[in-house]
């Protein structure tokens, strides 16, 4: 496969997804990894305008352009009575945004934020990629499919959504800082003051925080507190003060509340156990960090697909599963379980380095690369 681009002119590519950080983080890897290969090229980022690519792609140095656009919401009539405007003129921009921008591909890993552009460059006949992450596709790139040139997946099976000719099995990206994990204890310690006596838990409810396992968490403190556990928790926003108030008002050493935790390598390596949600780019970074989790699927998404992500994990005895309903009763008690089985915390740790893909957005980025040679 050609890695390198002849022609000398500037190429110009779109990537496009976003609405968590599910679709963002696939997409920023992707661009990077194109980079690294080509240097030649101008990226230009489409998200939703009211979503958190807006402020997370520009801190990774990437241009990005919103768009009015968002979701279906099924059974809530109400919050689709503007949907069809919102279509309409995403799809109006789109177009214009294209023929002003010139692309030599469009990529989009995934959310309502894609579909515009997407569908508008596959018409104007300019190359196109999706990168799909889940074992159950969304609804936009299953839309998408029949009109896109490749589809980048991270499970196998998953031509009961797409185009069999399309299709490649490729992984899920990883942000390279989790594929480059480095030893580095002292700013381990300085970040999340743990006891280094005691083993430590890390949390983490997706980018945005999750209700239900911070409510959870905040019902066990003087548990983890009184089994010796330091604790590292990603709240989220909504939930950040009301969580740093009550480690506060706990006194005690080795439990911290942060609303994101930007250098998550360093959380990923500080811990023994972790807790988290079930997004496909999550359980990708869990497989190469290697550690024993739990997991707690959110309820929140469509086809439940993060409870099948799960489900996948735990038929290879690689991953513990709570229900985000059992999540009250059961994970406090699951966690400590675990903590106090080392011969589990290890089969776990083995088994879920098993299902680690390497390299997948260097991959991706071949094949982006190609297309624009085509």
């Amino acid at each position: 496969m050609i890695l390198r681009i002849e022609n000398m002119r500037q190429h110009k590519i779109i990537i496009s997804g976003g609405g968590s950080g599910g679709h963002i983080f696939p997409a920023v890897a992707i661009a990077k990894s194109i980079k690294e290969k080509e240097d030649n090229i101008d990226f230009l980022f489409v998200g939703a305008s009211d979503k958190m690519e807006m402020d997370k792609v520009p801190n990774e140095g990437f241009k990005i352009i919103g768009l009015w656009i968002s979701g279906f919401h099924r059974g809530k009539i109400l919050r689709n009575l503007l949907f069809p405007l919102k279509l309409i003129f995403s799809l109006v921009k789109s177009f214009f945004l294209i023929k002003k921008f010139k692309p030599d591909l469009v990529i989009g890993t995934g959310g309502f934020a894609s579909g515009p552009i997407l569908f508008i460059a596959s018409k104007l006949n300019i190359p196109t990629l999706i990168q799909e992450q889940n074992s159950y596709a969304g609804i936009t790139n299953k839309i998408l499919s029949n009109h896109v040139d490749l589809i980048c997946v991270a499970y196998d099976k998953m031509d009961r959504f797409f185009p069999k000719n399309k299709i490649i099995i490729v992984g899920n990206p990883v942000r390279k800082n989790i594929v480059l994990m480095q030893n580095n204890q002292h700013e381990i310690k300085k970040l999340f003051n743990l006891n280094e006596e005691f083993k430590t838990i890390l949390i983490i409810g997706g980018s945005l925080g999750a209700k239900t396992i911070n409510e959870t968490i905040a019902n066990g403190l003087e548990k983890f507190r009184e089994n010796n556990l330091n604790i590292i928790w990603q709240t989220g926003e909504s939930y950040s003060d009301l969580a740093e108030q009550l480690v506060k008002d706990l006194n005690v050493s080795g439990i911290t509340t942060h609303t994101f935790i930007k250098k998550i390598e360093l959380a990923y390596q500080a811990a023994d156990i972790i807790v988290s949600r079930a997004g496909a780019i999550a359980i990708s970074e869990l497989c190469v960090v290697g550690k024993p989790v739990i997991l707690v699927p959110s309820p929140n998404v469509a086809e439940n697909h993060q409870y099948k992500n799960a489900q996948s994990l735990v038929n290879k005895n690689a991953a513990i599963l709570v229900k985000d309903s059992d999540s009250n009763n059961k994970l406090v008690e699951e966690i400590i379980k675990l903590k106090n089985n080392s011969d589990l915390m290890n089969k776990l740790s083995l088994n879920i380095k098993k299902l680690e893909y390497e390299n997948a957005s260097s991959i991706i980025a071949n094949y982006a690369l190609d297309l624009i040679k085509k």
